[in-house]
C-alpha cells in the first residue's frame, strides 16, 4: 500500500465540534481547549469561526478566543470566514489561515448556506482577492461530498467539479466532508477514482469523516491508500451538523491518531498530551469521549494490570 510517510492531522473541534453544542462554553474554556490541543503537537487548529451569531451563537466570542490563547510556534491557528464582514473579524484576530466552505447539492447548500451554490462561490471572489493580497493562505470546505440528508446519493463527478473550482479560485486545499457519515470504503473509492482521473492532485485533498455509521475510520484508510495526507478530526468526537438531523460527531483525533500509530505512519502528535485535552473538554460538557481509543487507553490508565 502506498501509506503517505506522514500526515498532516487538522483538529477541527474546537470550531466544528463546538458549534453543535446546544450552550455555548466561555472564551476562557475554549482558549484552555485549544492551550491543550497546541501541547500535544497538533499542527493546525481551527479554532473559531468569523460568522454571524444569529446563525451560530456558539461561535460568537471567537475574536476573544483568539486573543486569549497561547501561540506555539508550528501550529497554524485558522478560522472559518463566510463572507467579508468575516475576513475583517479575522484579520484583527491575527488568524493564520482561513477557510471557506461550499456545499455539492444545492439543498444543503440553500439550507446550510442560504444561497445557491453558484451564489455561494460569487461571494468568494471578494475573499479569495483580499487574502491573495494579504498572502492568507485559505482552505476550502465542501460539504456532502459522499450524501446529502436531503438529496441522497452525491454523483462524484459534481464533487470533482466544485473540487476544482475552489482550488481554482485559490484555495491551497481542499477538504472533503462527508457531513452526514453515509460514507463507506466502496463510495470513498469511487469518489477518490474520480478526482484523480479528473486531475486533481492528491496533494491538496483533505478528509473530513463523520463517524455517524462507524465508517469513518475505514473510509479514512481508503483515503490514505490513495495518498491524502491531510485528515480533519475532532478532540472526544466533537461535532455533528446542525443541518444534518441525525448527524453525529466527527471522527475522533484520538482515533485517528491511534490509527496512524498502527500504520507506523508520522504525524507529531503526542496521544497523552491529546487524551489530557479531551478529559478537560468532557469535563467542561458534563460528558464522556466519544473516542473509543480514548476511552479504551483511560480505563487501562485507571486500571492497569498487576
Amino acid at each position: 500500500m502506498n501509506y503517505p510517510d506522514k500526515v498532516t492531522v487538522v483538529e477541527v473541534g474546537p470550531r466544528d465540534g463546538l458549534q453543535n453544542e446546544k450552550s455555548s462554553l466561555s472564551a476562557a474554556q475554549k482558549a484552555t481547549l485549544v492551550d491543550k490541543l497546541s501541547a500535544s503537537g497538533l499542527p493546525v487548529i481551527e479554532t473559531g469561526s468569523f460568522v454571524s451569531p444569529r446563525w451560530v451563537p456558539q461561535m460568537a466570542n471567537s475574536d476573544a478566543v483568539f486573543s486569549a490563547i497561547t501561540r506555539q510556534a508550528g501550529t497554524r491557528y485558522t478560522a472559518l470566514t463566510p463572507n467579508e464582514k468575516g475576513l475583517d473579524a479575522a484579520i484583527d484576530a491575527q488568524v493564520d489561515e482561513v477557510a471557506i466552505f461550499a456545499a455539492v447539492t444545492e439543498s444543503f447548500s440553500r439550507k446550510n448556506l442560504n444561497a445557491s451554490i453558484e451564489e455561494t462561490l460569487q461571494r468568494f471572489e471578494p475573499i479569495m482577492t483580499r487574502t491573495r493580497s494579504l498572502n492568507m493562505p485559505v482552505r476550502g470546505y465542501l460539504s456532502c461530498v459522499l450524501g446529502c440528508p436531503y438529496e441522497g446519493q452525491v454523483a462524484p463527478e459534481a464533487v470533482s467539479l466544485l473540487t476544482r473550482r475552489l482550488l481554482d479560485m485559490g484555495c491551497h486545499e481542499v477538504s472533503l466532508g462527508d457531513t452526514i457519515g453515509t460514507g463507506t470504503a466502496g463510495s470513498t473509492q469511487r469518489l477518490l477514482d474520480t478526482l484523480l482521473t479528473d486531475g486533481i492532485a492528491v496533494e491538496h485533498l483533505a478528509m473530513h469523516c463523520h463517524d455517524t455509521y462507524g465508517q469513518a475510520l475505514a473510509n479514512l484508510v481508503i483515503a490514505l491508500q490513495y495518498g491524502v495526507a491531510t485528515i480533519d478530526a475532532s478532540i472526544a468526537g466533537l461535532g455533528g451538523c446542525p443541518y444534518a438531523k441525525g448527524a453525529t460527531g466527527n471522527v475522533a483525533t484520538e482515533d485517528v491518531i491511534y490509527l496512524l500509530d498502527g500504520l507506523g505512519i508520522e504525524h507529531g502528535v503526542d496521544l497523552s498530551q491529546l487524551l489530557e485535552a479531551g478529559r478537560y473538554i468532557g469535563q467542561q460538557l458534563g460528558r464522556d469521549s466519544q473516542s473509543r481509543a480514548a476511552r479504551a487507553l483511560q480505563a487501562a490508565l485507571d486500571n492497569p494490570a498487576t
